[in-house]
C-alpha cells in the first residue's frame, strides 16, 4: 500500500479505499452485518415495490411516494455496498477517480432526494388529514410527478457544484481516503489548495436541505395535529393520527442518524476515525433497511397484500 501513499503526483487516475481504518484485521466479521442489511434493503425495498405494482388500489399518491422511496433507498445502498464488500472480502481497495466521483454524486444526490420525498410524504399526509374531501383533486397524478421532478432537480443543482469543484482542485499529497466510499470531505481533505470553498459550500448545501425540510415537515405536523385535536373522540384521533405513524418512522430512521453523523464530522474531532467510518455506513444502510419494515408492519394495506402473497403461494 505503500506505493500508493507519494506526494509526487497530481490529479491521480485512481484512489485507494482503506475500509474501516484501524479495524482492517475485522473487515471480514463486519461484511456479515452489513451483507445482511444489503439483503433486508434489496428484499424489502423491491417487494413494496412488488406489491404497489400489482395491486391497482395503491396507485395512489402515498404508495406512488413509497415506491419513490423504495427506488431511493436502493440506489443509494447499492451506491456504497458492493464496493464495501469488494473490500472487506477480496481486498479491492483501488477505485477509479471518474467512478469516485460518480459514487459521490449517487450517494449525495439520492441522500438528498429522499429528504425531498419525506417532505412530499408529509405534505400528502397534512391534505390527507387536514383537507381530506380535496385529496383526489389537490394531488393529482400530474402534481405529484412534478414534485417528484423538483426534488430531483433540487438535488442534481446543489450536488453538482461540489462536484465539479472536487473535480478541479490537485490531488497531490496521497491517494488513500480512510473510509469505505468516496465521502465529499474525506477526499477533497487530500487535495493540495484551500478547499475552503469545497467545506463551506458542503456545509451550506448539508444546513439548507435538511433545516428547510425539516421546517417544512414541522409545519405540516403543526397543521396536522391541530386538525387531529379539534376531532370530537379520541379514538377518532388516535386513528387519524395513527396514519402518520409510518411516515414518522421513516423521518426519524433518516434523520436521526443524518444529524448525528453531522455532528460527529464537525465537533467530534477525539472520536476515533473507525467510530466516524461506521457511522457514516449507518446513515447510508439504516433509512433503507428500515423503511420497507416500518411499511410492511405499519400500513394495513401492504401488510394485508403481503399475507394474501404468501397465502395464495403456500396453496
Amino acid at each position: 500500500m505503500s506505493d500508493f501513499n507519494t506526494t509526487n503526483f497530481t490529479n491521480p487516475s485512481s484512489f485507494i479505499l482503506l475500509g474501516i481504518p484501524g479495524l482492517e484485521a475485522a473487515h471480514i466479521w463486519l461484511s456479515i452485518p452489513f451483507c445482511i442489511m444489503y439483503a433486508i434493503v434489496v428484499l424489502g425495498n423491491f417487494t413494496l415495490l412488488f406489491i404497489v405494482k400489482k395491486e391497482s388500489s395503491l396507485h395512489v399518491p402515498v404508495y406512488y411516494f413509497l415506491c419513490m422511496l423504495a427506488v431511493t433507498d436502493l440506489v443509494l445502498s447499492t451506491s456504497i455496498l458492493p464496493k464495501m464488500l469488494s473490500i472487506f472480502w477480496f481486498n479491492s481497495r483501488e477505485i477509479d477517480f471518474n467512478a469516485c466521483l460518480t459514487q459521490m454524486f449517487f450517494l449525495h444526490s439520492f441522500s438528498m432526494i429522499e429528504s425531498g420525498i419525506l417532505v412530499a410524504m408529509a405534505l400528502d399526509r397534512y391534505v390527507a388529514i387536514c383537507h381530506p374531501l380535496r385529496h383526489s383533486t389537490i394531488l393529482t397524478n400530474p402534481v405529484v410527478g412534478k414534485m417528484s421532478l423538483i426534488v430531483a432537480l433540487r438535488s442534481g443543482v446543489l450536488i453538482f457544484p461540489g462536484l465539479l469543484l472536487a473535480r478541479q482542485w490537485p490531488y497531490c499529497r496521497t491517494n488513500i481516503i480512510p473510509h469505505t466510499y468516496c465521502e465529499h470531505m474525506a477526499m477533497v481533505k487530500l487535495a493540495c489548495a484551500d478547499i475552503r470553498v469545497s467545506s463551506y459550500y458542503g456545509l451550506f448545501v448539508v444546513f439548507f436541505v435538511t433545516c428547510l425540510d425539516v421546517v417544512f415537515i414541522s409545519i405540516s405536523y403543526t397543521q396536522i395535529l391541530r386538525a387531529v385535536f379539534r376531532l370530537p373522540t379520541k379514538d377518532a384521533r388516535c386513528k387519524t393520527f395513527g396514519t402518520c405513524g409510518s411516515h414518522l418512522g421513516a423521518i426519524l430512521a433518516f434523520y436521526i442518524p443524518c444529524v448525528l453523523s453531522l455532528l460527529m464530522h464537525r465537533f467530534g474531532h477525539s472520536v476515533a476515525l473507525h467510530f466516524h467510518v461506521l457511522l457514516s455506513n449507518m446513515y447510508a444502510l439504516f433509512p433503507p433497511m428500515l423503511n420497507p419494515i416500518i411499511y410492511g408492519v405499519r400500513t394495513r394495506e401492504i401488510r394485508d397484500r403481503l399475507l394474501r402473497l404468501f397465502t395464495q403461494k403456500g396453496n
